[in-house]
């Protein structure tokens, strides 16, 4: 029992530090942005170059990994979008929120201190493949379903807005260039692997720190109907997927499934509602459903964690 108390302090401490400390101080949301911006564009992305660049290329070229876990992430989502528009006739952008509610998890912002924490520098790989290729399909996915509701931009900019976000976002360009030096073996001079490595060190607590933040300056003002299948779905269903999907297929170190399992089992991404707010759709409830999955999930990645590192989780299911 001190062992798991012990990892999870930790994590869901600084989480409520970020959140007294936003009570305490209150301070206006936009005093946040600088701190949003370092984590973005310096700390997560050093942290994500360093993890792959120092990584031997073998290991990073597993698609047989990264497409089994987007496969089983996007049955959660389809099933939701089927769900939202067939069984509650909602509107097509109001469906494409709600889905992503429920599949598109905190794994930039939580997911690699947790990881790291929870299972070792073995999770270093697929945690960081898991966020590029997910974080690009979802930029893609979004404007691209908006684009058949209502967004009003031709296919042209509608296409070269999608390409000018999946190539241009931080967490995309530091991966890759972490691929370019894992696969050339480039040399990396001691005082630059210095500064990525004070800027990796401080990912995992100012992230933390920011998501305690936010969920302090967005309080909740009503509960979404849709919470009652969303919350299931993001906190319980999508990890089981994701695990069943990665123990059909086999081949995966257990560290990997352990990885994407826990990863899985986040709440919801604070890009959800950016999202939504972008487009003018679902974002009061949005926000709810952010609030409400990171609550909850102080006891459901505990649960997850708990049968993780106590080895209940089997990594043969089928043989």
């Amino acid at each position: 029992m001190a062992d798991f108390v012990s990892l999870l302090l930790p994590f869901f401490g600084l989480i409520l530090i970020g959140y007294f400390a936003a009570k305490a101080t209150k301070q206006p949301a936009e005093a946040l942005g600088w701190l949003n911006t370092f984590i973005i564009y310096a700390a997560l992305p050093a942290l994500f170059f360093k993890l792959v660049s120092r990584t031997p290329i073998e290991e990073l070229t597993r698609v047989d990994f990264i497409v089994t876990d987007i496969a089983a992430t996007y049955a959660v989502f389809i099933l939701l979008f089927a769900i939202g528009r067939f069984v509650r006739g909602n509107a097509l952008d109001d469906c494409t929120i709600q889905s992503f509610a429920g599949a598109y998890g905190n794994i930039g912002y939580m997911g690699p201190g947790l990881a790291f924490l929870a299972l070792g520098e073995g999770a270093a790989v697929p945690v960081a493949l898991i966020i590029c290729f997910e974080n690009a399909l979802h930029f893609i996915v979004a404007p691209t379903l908006m684009a058949a509701g209502d967004d009003k931009r031709s296919a042209g900019q509608l296409a070269a807005d999608i390409a000018r976000k999946v190539t241009l976002h931080p967490f995309i360009l530091s991966t890759a260039a972490g691929f370019a030096v894992a696969a050339f073996d480039i040399a990396q001079p001691l005082a630059f692997q210095r500064l990525v490595d004070y800027l990796a060190q401080a990912a995992a607590p100012c992230a933390l720190f920011a998501m305690g933040v936010t969920l302090a300056l967005r309080p909740l003002k009503r509960i979404p109907a849709e919470i009652s299948y969303i919350v299931p779905a993001k906190l319980i269903l999508h990890p089981i997927a994701v695990f069943l999907a990665l123990t059909a297929v086999g081949g995966f170190e257990p560290v990997w499934i352990q990885a994407a399992v826990l990863l899985a089992s986040l709440p919801t991404a604070t890009n959800v509602f950016v999202i939504g707010q972008q487009y003018g759709v679902w974002q009061e409830r949005a926000s709810a459903t952010i609030l409400i999955t990171t609550v909850l999930s102080v006891a459901s990645v505990s649960l997850w964690l708990v049968v993780i590192r106590s080895g209940l989780l089997p990594l043969q299911l089928f043989l």
